[in-house]
């Protein structure tokens, strides 16, 4: 068989970077679990016309069909793109086993055809909060999310030496109601354009506006000038009314977004900004929005984002809206990793070799592995009975810090980093307690 290839948008860990991966994604879970979400897990594929329902994203679904379908046949399946459609339909299916408000965390691959680059991929692993109750979502749940997801990242980076996080928050509200406001009739169609000015700049932005949603040029300034206030507090909502235009609901979306920005500022200073650009191009967005940066690493683009969303999932006589955050871990993470910042102290959990002195011997050395692990040491049996010397070169190269000679009525342990070696038993040695597990830190 011939060397693969390697497939562009399908980054593969190797397992050092595993275990830094699992170690991020426990402290994920801890955090969520901390503040009393649950877990849920859904399943990959989702029906094409549900996903195509999420906006700019339909283009970019896989979709998935069995090879011996007629040509003719159309798939009718898709792969998810992101959690929070197919936790949609979850809620729809389980409401009637579920207690509302419904407080869940997910943590799984999504599948996206995108056009792979730095921070974009076509298969990555999110971890989702999300708070949903029916009828109606008290506006509270809009600041708690944001503060337990900046909650996550804090810990990352104390623990662990994550950079920085910087969270941009608006309000769909807020600028819809403005554009309302303008006499515009579709806001949607200038959500979306607006919320490329990142990418593409204000002069396209302009002709974007005056020309594909057929705005005025006064109108089109005005927009632009509400996507130009970004602050950190709740000034933002002064600058706003000193553009001078008037909408109910544009004045819902100034409160609102005050809510979150003054919670935050309380709470984890620094880490949010009012920043009136932010709009989310998926259609089911309704209110708040978020979108967070890594600091230091601008072209990764977005590493946690999300929004309120009120008719995402409904049956036709109840509604579960709902309110919820993603972390991009492996957009987080890859670059990380590429560079070396932060990394695991070993590139396996094993944290003793018990050496093999014949092949006739190996039942005996198996033996003290077993009892090395029942009282939870990561312990693995050498695979060939080689010279002493070949075995410690063997637990170096697998970054094993300790090897074990002897049996059961006791034997002696070598610190293959420093050289130092003594008796031990099996029934009472044990390797300093920041040793048993891989440690991850920032290099």
């Amino acid at each position: 068989m011939s060397r693969p290839k390697p497939l562009s948008g399908f980054p593969e860990f190797t397992p050092s970077q595993r275990i830094v991966e699992q170690h991020v994604l426990d402290r994920l879970r801890e955090t969520f679990e901390l503040h009393g979400f649950g877990s849920v897990e859904t399943r990959s594929v989702e029906p094409i016309d549900r996903l195509a329902k999420g906006g700019e994203i339909d283009k970019e679904v896989y979709a998935v069909r069995r090879l011996s379908a007629p040509p003719e046949a159309k798939a009718d399946l898709g792969l998810h793109f992101d959690l929070t459609v197919p936790f949609a339909r979850y809620v729809l299916e389980h409401a009637h086993a579920l207690q509302f408000p419904f407080r869940r965390y997910q943590i799984q691959k999504v599948w996206r055809g995108e056009r792979p680059q730095e921070g974009r991929y076509r298969e990555f692993t999110q971890a989702d909060i999300d708070i949903v109750d029916t009828g109606e979502l008290a506006a509270h749940h809009d600041v708690e999310v944001a503060l337990v997801t900046l909650a996550a990242l804090e810990r990352l980076h104390d623990e662990l030496g994550l950079p920085p996080v910087l969270m941009r928050v608006s309000d769909r509200r807020l600028a819809q109601g403005f554009y309302l406001g303008l006499d515009i009739e579709d806001p949607t169609d200038v959500l979306r354009i607006v919320d490329k000015l990142d990418k593409i700049g204000p002069d396209a932005v302009r002709d974007l506006l005056t020309g594909e949603a057929g705005l005025s040029a006064a109108q089109a300034d005005s927009c632009l000038r509400l996507a130009e206030i970004n602050t950190a507090d709740e000034s933002f909502a002064d600058r706003v009314a000193g553009l001078g235009v008037k909408h109910d609901q544009l004045e819902v979306g100034v409160e609102r977004l005050a809510e979150v920005v003054r919670a935050a500022s309380r709470y984890v200073p620094g880490r949010l900004v009012a920043d009136l650009k932010i709009a989310r191009g998926l259609d089911y967005y309704t209110g708040t929005v978020y979108e967070t940066e890594l600091v230091g690493y601008p072209n990764l683009g977005s590493i946690s984002s999300g929004g309120r969303y009120e008719s995402l999932a409904s049956d036709g006589k109840t509604s579960y809206p709902g309110v919820g955050l993603s972390i991009g871990v492996t957009r987080l993470l890859v670059p990380l990793l590429a560079e070396g910042k932060i990394t695991a102290s070993r590139s396996v959990p094993t944290v003793i070799l018990v050496a093999v002195d014949a092949e006739e011997t190996r039942d005996t050395a198996i033996a003290v592995a077993e009892r090395l692990r029942r009282r939870g040491i990561s312990a693995e049996v050498a695979p060939k009975a080689d010279k002493f010397g070949k075995q410690i070169r063997h637990a170096d190269r697998r970054g094993i810090p300790y090897v074990w000679f002897g049996g059961l009525d006791g034997g002696e342990v070598k610190d293959v980093r420093s050289g130092d070696q003594g008796p031990a038993d099996p029934d009472s040695w044990r390797p300093a307690e920041e040793e048993l597990r891989p440690s991850v830190g920032r290099s």
